[in-house]
């Protein structure tokens, strides 16, 4: 890496470190880019240079990711399925917050807490973050499409690329919930791993036989006759 690619991936990160602060501090909505910029010492559009949008601050690193999920399966050996491939990539991401926890680092326990505090407590950011997975889906859909050589009309590619990426929602919904609402954690990167393997199980069952509707009104639902 250059002097200049250096230079400008600290001047990014400098950025990100001082609008997670200041988010961490005063919540989402509370701060604005050019807080930031002055906190940051640098120039208002230098912050734009970086991040298109004060959501792109805050969720830059899960766009990472999800170029990385999207790369991993467009480059996977030739016949190797793509939920083998997404699987591999996904379970690699183990070097962030949870593994930190799992190691026994108790700052990571505080930093989940806050960003996962200050997600919940802005709409702004939860909306901004279905974009992000809605965009990723698109984008493994593209790749799947290409590589197949589908025709338009062939929805199989979106199908599968948002049962992938559903798969990721629901553990990061896990996570948050978790995170949010209990005071032991220790064992929470272990379940995760768990939970995964049970959910890609599911998905290489094909759904087929998930979920047939029993007989019956259901249990505490709208069709229960009242009382």
């Amino acid at each position: 890496m250059g002097l200049r690619e250096l230079k400008k991936g600290q001047t990014r990160q400098l950025i990100a470190d001082t609008a997670g602060r200041l988010f961490a501090e005063r919540g989402f909505d509370r701060v604005t880019v050019a807080e930031i910029a002055r906190v940051a010492q640098v120039a208002e559009a230098t912050v734009f240079n970086y991040f298109s949008s004060k959501e792109d601050l805050f969720y830059w690193r899960l766009e990472a990711l999800g170029t990385r999920l999207t790369d991993a399966v467009s480059a996977r050996p030739v016949g190797e399925p793509v939920l083998v491939a997404f699987r591999r990539a996904l379970m690699a991401e183990d070097g962030g917050l949870l593994a930190q926890l799992e190691a026994g680092d108790r700052d990571a326990l505080t930093r989940l807490r806050t960003i996962n505090r200050v997600i919940a407590d802005s709409p702004a950011l939860l909306a901004r973050e279905q974009q992000a997975m809605s965009r990723t889906a698109d984008a493994l859909a593209a790749a799947l499409a290409a590589e197949a050589g589908t025709r338009a009309d062939d929805i199989r590619p979106q199908v599968a690329a948002n049962a992938l990426l559903g798969l990721h929602r629901a553990l990061i919904d896990y996570v948050r919930r978790r995170i949010l609402d209990d005071d032991d954690l220790s064992g929470l990167a272990a379940e995760v791993r768990e939970l995964a393997a049970t959910a890609f199980a599911l998905l290489d069952q094909g759904l087929g036989d998930y979920a047939g509707k029993p007989p019956g009104p259901a249990r505490g639902g709208a069709d229960q006759p009242s009382r």
